[in-house]
């Protein structure tokens, strides 16, 4: 039975501590749209997106009511899109890309994800046309979010993909520049990418997943900060403690804002991700947790074990609140999204060397990080490998969303206003790894693969 002071405290965390339900995702397999022709799978895909999230918008702004829980954003994830680009005998699949940013803008939601591949083993043709048609498809939509798995720990890094990828990305700044290269900041790279993410820019609706479904995401970093404050001399023990109970707290809350939302819609009930998805809003910010235990600035030493102490914490407390835990769950570091990281950044307490290390124990990756403009494309691509290296030795997904911004150095600034918030220039090594990443084939999965 829920008591009185539960309910003030949720209300305390609504109200002071920035607690909401990041977003409400309905995942939609398109599979039943493919065909040889694309206008068919144009028509069918605009048809079905729009029929099946119709009422998800005005379900999340009725729940929000209800329930007095800010619901920031309502979502669509879509079967990876490059399996409907094999179907098609059009070389062009761009109108594609218009068609789900169109479907996105019919029911009102701020995003939809999946125009996506998956080559982390090799490239079929289908792959081959989505991927080349990344960077205008980012610059033509204002909605669309884009992904690709290039590595898994089963399969290696398919490093001619990890080349591409690097190439890709610098293209899709430059189409985007007017716009402070906001298409770079909508374009993922995964290792070991999951099929249940509620989160942009990387979510898609998995071939192993249902028909539809419905998944939460949920954030709460400001609610584990005042918890820690709390216990200001507490040790390890009774950080963790408190982190895993405050977790417990968060991710209930998830869970009824999923139910409802499922039962309303009709639709089932997928999982509920509790990450710790900061925003650039003061008193939400992952760093600023991590120096609440303790820290005097985000990225000095010690930074890396206090964000495993972090994110293990938030897992354990959120699998005991659902039995359907899923997704990205953790704790996300996205440089511009981040108060506390981008102050980190501004006084050189944090580089990416250092974001690279705690990338190991957090949820995500190298997320939301902006570089120089002159930065090459195979620069990036090395960074994309570390990356995928990490994940896929460690069996966790890792991730690069990274924006060289045009005409920008060391120092300035980039500002994406809203969630994206601003993200300083960091500084890269001077050192070029083009040679390496130029080999191409795939570096081979490692002995942990080796599983059955």
């Amino acid at each position: 039975m829920i008591s009185y002071s539960d309910i003030l405290e949720t209300i305390q965390m609504i109200e002071q501590e920035n607690l909401d339900i990041r977003t409400i995702t309905m995942g939609i397999s398109l599979r039943d749209c493919c065909s040889d022709n694309l206008q068919t799978v144009c028509d069918r895909v605009y048809e079905k997106i729009t029929r099946c999230a119709q009422d998800l918008v005005p379900v999340g702004e009725a729940i929000e009511r209800k329930y007095g829980i800010p619901i920031v954003n309502k979502r669509i994830s879509i079967t990876p899109a490059a399996l409907l680009a094999e179907s098609c005998r059009s070389a062009d699949i761009l109108p594609l890309a218009r068609t789900l940013d169109r479907a996105a803008k019919a029911t009102g939601v701020n995003f939809i994800g999946g125009y996506s591949a998956l080559v982390h083993k090799g490239y079929t043709n289908g792959d081959r046309r989505l991927i080349d048609s990344i960077p205008e498809a980012l610059a033509e939509t204002d909605l669309v979010c884009s992904s690709v798995n290039i590595g898994s720990t089963r399969a290696g890094i398919n490093m001619d993909a990890v080349r591409e990828m690097g190439e890709i990305i610098k293209k899709t700044a430059d189409l985007t520049a007017s716009r402070n290269a906001i298409g770079a900041a909508k374009l993922v790279v995964f290792c070991n990418a999951v099929e249940d993410n509620p989160f942009m820019a990387g979510a898609f609706h998995g071939v192993g997943e249902g028909e539809c479904v419905i998944n939460v995401g949920v954030s709460g970093p400001g609610v584990v900060a005042n918890a820690l404050k709390k216990v200001p001399d507490g040790d390890f023990s009774v950080i963790a403690d408190t982190v895993k109970k405050t977790a417990f707290k968060i991710t209930r809350v998830g869970q009824l804002v999923a139910h409802e939302a499922a039962s309303a819609l009709h639709v089932p009930f997928g999982i509920v991700d509790l990450s710790l998805a900061p925003t650039p809003a003061v008193g939400d910010s992952v760093a600023h947790i991590l120096e609440e235990m303790g820290l005097e600035c985000c990225g000095t030493h010690g930074t890396t074990a206090a964000l495993a102490l972090l994110n293990d914490a938030v897992k354990k407390g959120g699998i005991m609140a659902s039995s359907h835990v899923g997704g990205l769950s953790g704790a996300f570091i996205p440089v511009s999204e981040d108060a506390g990281m981008i102050h980190a950044a501004k006084c050189g307490a944090l580089s990416i060397e250092k974001l690279e290390a705690m990338t190991a124990v957090c949820s995500v990756g190298l997320d939301m990080i902006v570089v120089p403009g002159t930065t090459s494309a195979a620069t990036i691509s090395g960074i994309i490998a570390d990356e995928a290296a990490i994940g896929m030795v460690n069996h966790k997904t890792t991730a690069v969303r990274i924006i060289p911004a045009p005409g920008k150095d060391v120092g300035d600034e980039l500002d994406f206003g809203g969630l994206l918030g601003c993200g300083p220039v960091m500084p890269l090594s001077q050192y070029s790894c083009e040679r390496f990443v130029s080999r191409g084939g795939r570096i081979p999965a490692p002995l942990q693969s080796l599983k059955n």
